[in-house]
């Protein structure tokens, strides 16, 4: 689809936008000042259609919410963390679950989260059985077992907000979701799967979990790689699932509708941005699935480098529905020592938001997983899946709501998932869901994220959000030709 009309006037505005805030923002943008685009009729349903036309779902790397917006005003993000009475040599696994918010469970220990830095040299654990414990039966309290050489506390942490004042001047201006949930517990190869399909179920009461065992995790692994799936817990009400390692099928999976399927037999562009194109360790989830990967979606949705979401959209290229993965070193994967990543996201808001597109486009940034790091909100177990940890959300349009006109900035405590973001992209396009809740898909149950968008408003002008690191660094930066993460 194209943009739908609008003014000369917001047009102009835009285009006055092109420059930066600091002096890195804009730079190396290119046809920041396209003309108009074609016009086209305004769709017709649900009333996001009819302002909603583009969508970009940026998708960020291992940050748990308060990893990131620890004593954010107004949202669910206390300074301090709890830690179970391990001393004691038994889990209190009958206790109620913590309210979020509240203070710890009995017993345990309050700590304060300390401050730390991108150059940290920290990779926590965080896979399946690492998240069931970090969870404790809904107590929040078992991320002392998964430190690393500097104590057992590491976990509770949060990252200054200097290094990530470009995630918290979004917030300021738009929308902060702080109960945003990933489908299922665990790490980032079930969350980049749920992101594009809903689901990760192999068969009823079987789900993917973890990475395969080869060296790659995709349709192009060799011949015998496998995976592992979890089922539900037939013996205790307290752990949502049972992990089965080694069990599942080889990862080129067919037994799951996506969103490609579904944009797909509805003429919606779409396009999904990736390092590389074969071997990218799942960055982009589409690699694992049989129906993109061996099929002609291939040669034209797939874009790489990633860096061409920095100049589609000034160059009047933006599909309809675009995901968008960093490479390593431009994510904010723990370990890298790198803080590239919150200059890497803005640059994709402001290629957006300096584009004729800004009008009818919504961002949507989102954390893959929570990386191992301390959080405090107690997820709903909604199946055996989960919904996991929760991790940050940022929503970016002209129509987010704002707390009022003086206060642009709004925090969103509505229960997201994953399914949210499909169900949002479906009430912009006027699709059907990709499959129902009975047979595991997601969209159909979630919340849909439209109650963080206000269509009566007046559509605000976009102004860049000031970087340290300028666009010209990303869009000159060498390919990294390795994974983002491997758990």
């Amino acid at each position: 689809m194209v943009p739908k009309p609008f003014l000369i006037l917001t047009l102009l505005g835009l285009v006055a936008t092109g420059c930066s805030s600091n002096g890195g923002t804009a730079n190396g943008t290119a046809g920041s000042s396209q003309s108009a685009l074609p016009e086209t009729n305004p769709a017709t349903g649900n009333p996001v259609s009819k302002y909603i036309s583009h969508v970009v779902v940026i998708i960020q790397e291992n940050r748990s919410f308060e990893n990131f917006f620890a004593g954010y005003p107004g949202a669910n993000a206390p300074t301090f963390g709890c830690v179970e009475a391990h001393n004691t040599g038994a889990r209190s696994i009958h206790r109620p679950a913590r309210q979020s918010g509240s203070a710890c469970p009995s017993g345990d220990t309050q700590v304060p989260l300390e401050p730390i830095t991108f150059e940290s040299h920290i990779d926590l654990k965080h896979d399946w059985y690492s998240s069931i414990a970090d969870w404790d039966h809904g107590n929040m309290d078992g991320f002392y077992q998964f430190g690393e050489k500097n104590g057992q506390y590491e976990a509770y942490s949060y990252v200054k907000q200097s290094q990530v004042a470009p995630y918290w001047d979004i917030a300021n201006q738009y929308v902060l979701a702080d109960a945003m949930f990933p489908t299922e517990f665990g790490g980032s190869f079930t969350g980049h799967l749920t992101l594009v399909a809903g689901t990760d179920d192999l068969k009823p009461n079987h789900a993917e979990v973890d990475f395969p065992n080869g060296e790659y995790d995709d349709c192009d692994s060799p011949k015998g790689t496998i995976s592992s799936y979890i089922t539900p817990n037939k013996h205790s009400p307290y752990v949502p699932g049972v992990r089965h390692p080694w069990a599942g099928p080889y990862p080129c999976f067919t037994q799951w509708s996506t969103m490609a399927q579904d944009l797909d037999t509805n003429s919606v562009s779409w396009k999904y941005y990736a390092t590389k194109l074969l071997h990218a360790g799942m960055w982009e989830p589409f690699e694992a699935m049989q129906y993109v990967r061996k099929g002609p979606d291939w040669s034209k949705n797939i874009i790489a480098p990633q860096t061409k979401i920095l100049t589609d959209p000034g160059n009047g290229n933006l599909a309809s529905v675009s995901w968008v993965s960093p490479s390593k070193p431009d994510s904010d994967h723990p370990g890298e020592r790198s803080d590239l990543g919150p200059s890497w996201v803005a640059s994709v808001v402001n290629a957006v938001g300096e584009s004729p597109y800004w009008s009818s486009t919504a961002i949507i940034v989102v954390w893959d997983d929570w990386g191992g790091w301390y959080d405090n909100a107690a997820p709903k177990i909604l199946d055996y899946r989960g919904l996991g940890i929760r991790v940050p959300c940022l929503i970016i349009s002209p129509y987010a709501k704002e707390t009022s006109p003086s206060q642009p900035g709004y925090v969103s405590h509505t229960q997201y998932e994953y399914g949210s973001i499909l169900k949002f992209i479906e009430e912009a396009f006027n699709l059907p869901p990709i499959g129902s809740t009975s047979a595991g898909y997601t969209d159909t149950r979630a919340n849909s994220i439209d109650d963080a968008f206000d269509f009566t408003q007046q559509p605000r002008t976009f102004t860049a959000i000031p970087l340290k690191y300028p666009r010209s660094r990303f869009l000159h930066e060498p390919p990294s030709n390795v994974p983002v993460d491997t758990q």
